[in-house]
């Protein structure tokens, strides 16, 4: 496990290439705040355009010439590439460079081991350290290349040195993966009893550094660690708090996303991720005082949609509004009267108990009453309503039918629909089946280009709504 102490990048040359496909794109000024979280000294940045990419050194001969030239002049130790390059690209540049080459990925994977604090958190991160590493085992160097020859020895006949590596960290990979199988069964558990007990859970998810952790101090009393850089926040926190008409709530704080967030960090963090695909509300998490609020909404939504959480229902928080002129309402409705948004100040307080009205008018907003009528065969649906602590009253009629009076969330009420092929909506005594309201609703919104309730981001500016 992670246990060693990490020293600063020191003096650092970064490398920002502009390529013509949007999706390649990546932020300079994203990747100077990344290096100093990693505790960069940032000597130079070289900006330079590319039609295509080199295959072997990413940027061509001239370009490694100009950044060579640069890396004696600055006696940078570190190259840091603001894109994601190959293997053999990285093995190219440290070649000629001679010094080390990271590139973004490289980079926040250090800064991901750096901040990790858990038990959790370090098996995450390494292995996602490890994945990463697993196509890099082919560097140039000798002793990968020798054999340990002889029968019986601890290589095996004609093993070489780089297949041992290969198979030492796959075990290690095994092993992680067994140990966070354990620690995810534990929090699958934890997530049963909220759900046994009734209990709401409200994630925080947004862009890195939107002030996430500062506001979940401020709305559960809470210490978790809040600082002004990206990634301060790495393992998840759970508090509860009571809401008025609702009753007790957990929130739990999460890791911030960034753009292109990469699949190996996905893949290690999927079981810290599910706090966000499993809530019952999402408040996501907006710097309002951020130029690219539209480019961050996006880049959240493209992580949800890839961890599978992009259907939870969502409340935009705007904070930082303190450092926004002209806000004036702390709430702004849609078309049907409904919150959408929250203009909040996590510093001043500005807007908090206008969230909290919000996030009870989601949370009761969500949970509907329906009679059902089961017959003695229905015993699986009845055994999932009894689990979701969905009875509220039970009786039977002349026939023996149990008649069974429910307090259900709509998104259980179809997630049991589902798992017992509709029975649940058969077995439903009311004239309209409450939990299917809204997809029908949906359903008709999505038809109609006049409604302006799907939150489509490439049509509303929501910088200049503020």
């Amino acid at each position: 496990m992670l246990e060693k102490e990490f020293e600063p990048l020191g003096p650092t040359l970064l490398v920002h290439v502009e390529l013509p496909r949007a999706e390649s794109r990546e932020d300079l000024e994203e990747l100077y705040r990344l290096a100093q979280s990693a505790g960069a000294q940032i000597v130079e940045a070289i900006v330079c355009k590319r039609e295509f990419v080199d295959p072997k050194t990413f940027i061509g001969k001239g370009k490694v010439l100009e950044i060579q030239s640069a890396v004696n002049a600055t006696e940078a130790a570190v190259v840091i590439f603001n894109s994601s390059l190959s293997p053999a690209q990285e093995r190219n540049l440290e070649r000629e460079f001679k010094v080390r080459v990271m590139d973004r990925i490289a980079l926040i994977l250090d800064i991901f081991a750096r901040r990790a604090r858990t038990y959790e958190g370090k098996l995450q991160v390494e292995l996602a350290l490890l994945r990463y590493e697993q196509a890099r085992l082919v560097r140039g160097w000798t002793h990968l290349e020798r054999q340990k020859g002889g029968f019986g020895l601890r290589g095996g006949p004609g093993e070489t040195q780089i297949e041992l590596d290969r198979r030492a960290l796959k075990e290690r990979i095994a092993a992680i993966k067994e140990d966070l199988e354990i620690v995810s069964k534990r929090r699958t558990q934890n997530r049963q009893k909220r759900a046994k007990n009734a209990v709401p859970l409200v994630s925080f998810v947004g862009y890195t550094n939107a002030g996430k952790s500062t506001l979940f101090n401020l709305l559960t009393d809470s210490q978790v660690y809040a600082a002004d850089q990206l990634f301060a926040t790495l393992d998840p926190t759970l508090r509860t708090l009571n809401i008025k008409n609702v009753g007790k709530v957990v929130f739990a704080d999460t890791v911030g996303f960034i753009r292109h967030l990469p699949h190996e960090l996905v893949a290690a963090f999927k079981s810290t991720l599910e706090e966000s695909a499993l809530a019952t509300l999402q408040l996501h998490i907006i710097d309002a005082s951020d130029p690219r609020v539209n480019e961050n909404i996006e880049a959240v939504d493209a992580v949800l949609k890839q961890i599978g959480a992009y259907d939870v229902p969502r409340l935009l928080v705007f904070n930082k509004a303190d450092l926004v002129e002209d806000v004036s309402d702390a709430i702004v409705y849609d078309s049907d009267n409904r919150p959408i948004r929250v203009n909040v100040s996590a510093k001043t307080k500005f807007g908090i108990d206008e969230l909290l009205s919000c996030i009870s008018y989601y949370l009761t907003s969500n949970v509907c009453y329906f009679t059902v009528k089961l017959s003695a065969a229905d015993g699986k649906l009845r055994s999932l309503l009894y689990a979701s602590c969905a009875v509220e009253q039970e009786s039977y009629d002349e026939e023996g039918n149990a008649i069974l009076e429910l307090k259900l969330n709509k998104e259980e009420a179809r997630r049991i629909d589902k798992q017992t092929l509709g029975k649940l909506t058969q077995a439903c005594l009311d004239e309209k089946v409450p939990y299917l309201e809204d997809e029908e609703d949906n359903d008709s919104n999505r038809d109609s280009s006049s409604k302006d309730t799907d939150f489509n981001f490439d049509i509303f500016d929501y910088s200049k709504d503020l």
